[in-house]
């Protein structure tokens, strides 16, 4: 039985780049559905949305889900995972860093049953680019703390390429509503002793003016997040 592929963006006042990525979305060879998160856009993206699937514009299933206002990238996260329907659930950001042809590859062990999560690394491959050294020092350090506290192998705790196979993330009772969820979502793979897996991506970081939303504050609530893990975090939580 072929392994449906849910593949959700988190989308706030993306209107110059998510056509594009939803455009290369098509060239992705799997079976999918594509949900949108629209956190409470207000520069035209939603009403765009409604149109392009009226047209039945995109050769895949497109669904989009809208927030009524903005709840930040982990509250659009968690409801687009809890709509998702697929087998295998991976985050595909709105804008253009992220190359949608590294999709298959990533979720691929997922779908072949050899791992629970695949982290798409920048760290690793090679061919990732960005824009702020600190940025970089900044994720580093993140990593370095899930790594330590977790004893986790991660190079990348903050990449937006984070799949999961659907029933194991669904059981991670989520509750991060800004960027620390990828703190979170890292922190619980370890914890919970998913096999996991890291992929080599490519990546091209956008700058402040071309919209990039994560800045320092993001990693010092980052930090807070990981330690109140590490602190709160129970094997109970988690049983059926």
């Amino acid at each position: 039985m072929i392994m449906k592929t849910t593949i959700v963006i988190p989308s706030y006042n993306e209107m110059r780049t998510l056509p594009a990525v939803l455009k290369a979305l098509a060239g992705v060879a799997l079976e999918k559905e594509v949900i949108v998160v629209d956190d409470g856009s207000r520069d035209g993206t939603r009403e765009w949305l409604d149109k392009v699937i009226a047209a039945g514009e995109f050769p895949y299933e497109l669904r989009v889900i809208k927030h009524d206002k903005n709840k930040g990238k982990g509250g659009a996260l968690i409801t687009g995972f809890n709509a998702a329907t697929g087998g295998v659930v991976i985050v595909q950001d709105a804008d253009l860093e992220y190359d949608p042809g590294d999709i298959p590859a990533i979720v691929k062990p997922i779908r072949e049953g050899r791992a629970d999560a695949v982290f798409g690394s920048r760290m690793i491959s090679g061919k990732a680019e960005t824009y702020s050294q600190l940025y970089l020092a900044g994720n580093k350090f993140l990593t370095f703390l899930v790594d330590l506290l977790f004893g986790a192998k991660m190079t990348d705790s903050y990449t937006c390429y984070k799949a999961f196979s659907a029933p194991l993330l669904k059981k991670m009772n989520l509750v991060s509503t800004g960027f620390e969820i990828e703190a979170e979502l890292s922190c619980k793979t370890a914890f919970l002793g998913l096999r996991f897996e890291e992929l080599p991506i490519t990546y091209a970081s956008r700058s402040r003016q071309d919209g990039k939303k994560i800045n320092y504050k993001d990693a010092v609530k980052g930090v807070l997040k990981i330690l109140q893990l590490r602190l709160a975090l129970r094997r109970a939580d988690f049983k059926e």
